[in-house]
């Protein structure tokens, strides 16, 4: 296998399930010093248990500005920079128009938008020149879907902000991408879908309208974060990639 990541200090947020511990066990896979966040501690031990190699967990809501700080406390402690940022935490809910509540706006705002402005803001004094930001978004923010609009309009908003972050940092040569999945078998599309034979039902619908004839798959995702904060993608810069098995295309 290999090791382009040897000696690279790699932070993950949402790093315990699905996409984001896919992640974190392909980047320490190929050497990297990761570090992970999570907001149960139980879940979190358990999620560095299963990455092994050069792993730390450090609990934090990604939508607390002291999460944050506690998190970059966490990795100042051990190294002096940051190579690669993987903003990753994040979720919604189903509220169709004339049922979304202020609740949950603030709730998915607050982990989605805020949550992602504050990890890259604080990560800058952190960062390597050189270094490679990766934010999650989602097909859901280019596209509409029935009772999904505000997790869609807070994806969009993430996609949006590396537009003009990779002009705010183009003098450090950080570069600022996104990776947007499609419907991809983890519990928080499971969870979103209600659960048990209702959540497969509509993954087996959602199955049919991918061209690729089914959903993703957590490790194909993070496939594509190690490309994009890989050398190999050096000329990319504000791009938005759809892991979606062409879902966005059609």
């Amino acid at each position: 296998m290999a090791h382009r990541f040897n000696n690279k200090v790699v932070v993950i947020t949402g790093g315990t399930s699905g996409i984001g511990l896919a992640t974190a066990k392909a980047f320490a896979a190929e050497g990297a010093a990761v570090f992970i966040t999570g907001r149960r501690q139980q879940v979190l031990e358990a999620a560095v248990k299963q990455i092994g190699g050069r792993v730390t967990g450090v609990r934090a809501d990604m939508s607390s500005l002291a999460d944050i700080d506690r998190v970059y406390d966490a990795v100042q402690q051990q190294y002096a920079q940051i190579d690669v940022l993987f903003a990753n935490a994040g979720g919604g809910d189903m509220l169709p128009l004339g049922a979304i509540t202020e609740e949950q706006y603030q709730r998915t705002f607050d982990t989605n938008v805020k949550g992602t402005i504050f990890t890259v803001q604080k990560a800058l004094p952190l960062l390597k020149d050189g270094a490679s930001i990766v934010l999650t978004g989602s097909t859901a923010g280019a596209s509409g879907t029935s009772a999904f609009s505000i997790y869609g309009a807070s994806k969009a908003a993430v996609r949006n902000l590396a537009r003009s972050w990779i002009l705010d940092l183009k003098d450090r040569h950080i570069r600022v991408n996104v990776v947007s999945p499609g419907p991809t078998e983890t519990i928080g599309l499971t969870d979103v879908f209600g659960g048990g034979e209702q959540a497969q039902g509509v993954k087996d619908f959602l199955a049919t309208q991918i061209p690729a004839g089914r959903v993703g798959r957590p490790e194909e995702i993070a496939t594509t974060v190690l490309f994009l904060a890989s050398d190999d993608a050096s000329f990319i810069n504000g791009a938005e990639l759809f892991v979606d098995g062409g879902l966005t295309q059609i």
